[in-house]
């Protein structure tokens, strides 16, 4: 793919954009649509400028933290209020709440 045709991908125009929006079911006047296509078309570009850079020798980053996060005890700490809760539902059942159906 050449130059030209990678630049000519990432513009995107307020046609396309209209187009986008009416798949997506949104209602977008022409201004919104000039605007949208003005402001992808910039993050797009940031985005090909992105993959220029060379990362072959960057190593993944696991936590931007420099220790590890610690783990809280695993125990309860809150007691089980599930009847207090379910007192006030119309319908339980063996500690879940009954609802109407709804797909046959």
């Amino acid at each position: 793919m050449s130059s030209s045709d990678a630049q000519q991908s990432t513009d995107l125009n307020a046609q396309t954009i209209t187009g986008i929006a009416n798949l997506a079911k949104l209602s977008l006047n022409d201004a919104q649509s000039t605007e949208y296509a003005t402001s992808l078309t910039k993050i797009l570009k940031m985005m090909d400028t992105l993959k220029t850079f060379d990362t072959e020798d960057v190593a993944p980053l696991k936590s931007p933290f420099d220790h590890p996060q610690p783990l809280r005890e695993d125990k309860v700490t809150e007691s089980n209020h599930r009847g207090q809760y379910q007192a006030v539902a119309p319908a339980t059942q063996d500690g879940l709440y009954l609802v109407p159906r709804v797909i046959e």
